[in-house]
């Protein structure tokens, strides 16, 4: 359902900029969105209904969302944030007092009456995805494989007089075999974490209504040897939350793994192709 403005089309242009869809019997109860700046340089946030749907929109500059300028701001984090948190906070009013399907950032369509049609078009999926994140939420979940032991940091090599190095007789056999060793500590560690971070996703899966399997991102900044072995999403029925809360405690005592658990989310995850 994304759309971009064309390239043809006038700069002061206004288009339609399509941030989340909602039950229409919702409408009256989402009129706090429309107090929302939104995206930079648009109009009023506001609702636009449609049959049973109703979309949250706001009109902006069409020069604002070309292509160009687009992949323009993706090469700036600074910016790049700037929109997606005004994005984020639309979406998270919107789902305040109920469902609400986030559409993609930069969701836009040349006016009001086009995105009607595709509302009225997907109409089904998205009746089918508000029943489904209805009283749920999303939350975030990572494990992480315990920091390097101390003794498998690398071993300084013995040096003699003038920095020259005075391996004793057989030193050099010994220090390979303690590389050796230390390699093997750490790819059972590894595995350990592994079949740590298996056995918390079967248990979370066991709870929660859906998961996804997200890409881990190695270590984690800092130099503190923390590694990612696990980085899922799930969504939990909002009566359930605390007994995730509890569980995922439990799995870290259990398991002497670092679980963090973030959220709730609205359910970005979830929503599928719309």
């Amino acid at each position: 359902m994304t759309h971009r403005a064309h390239r043809d089309q006038a700069p002061d242009t206004g288009v339609t900029y399509v941030f989340a869809v909602c039950r229409g019997t919702r409408a009256t109860r989402t009129a706090d969105v429309t107090g929302l700046v939104g995206m930079p340089g648009g109009a009023a946030v506001r609702l636009l209904p449609s049959g049973p749907l109703t979309a949250v929109v706001q009109t902006v500059p069409a020069a604002d969302f070309t292509d160009e300028v687009w992949q323009t701001r993706l090469s700036d984090p600074r910016e790049i944030e700037r929109y997606a948190r005004a994005h984020h906070e639309v979406v998270s009013a919107a789902a305040a007092h109920g469902p609400a399907v986030p559409l993609p950032l930069a969701t836009l369509y040349h006016d009001d009456d086009r995105a009607r049609r595709a509302l009225d078009d997907e109409a089904h999926r998205f009746h089918g995805v508000l029943k489904r994140i209805a009283h749920h939420a999303e939350w975030g979940v990572k494990v992480y494989e315990p920091a390097t032991a101390p003794e498998e940091a690398a071993e300084p090599v013995a040096v003699g007089g003038g920095g020259r190095e005075a391996p004793a007789a057989g030193a050099g056999l010994a220090y390979l075999n303690r590389r050796r060793g230390v390699q093997v500590r750490r790819e059972q560690r590894r595995e350990r974490a592994l079949s740590v971070a298996e056995s918390v996703d079967t248990e979370l899966r066991e709870l929660a209504a859906a998961s996804r399997r997200l890409r881990t991102h190695g270590a984690v900044p800092g130099g503190d040897g923390r590694v990612h072995v696990l980085n899922a999403t799930y969504l939990v029925a909002e009566h359930r939350s605390a007994e995730l809360d509890a569980l995922v405690r439990e799995l870290g005592k259990r398991t002497g793994a670092l679980i963090e658990l973030t959220g709730p989310w609205v359910p970005y995850s979830f929503v599928g192709e719309v």
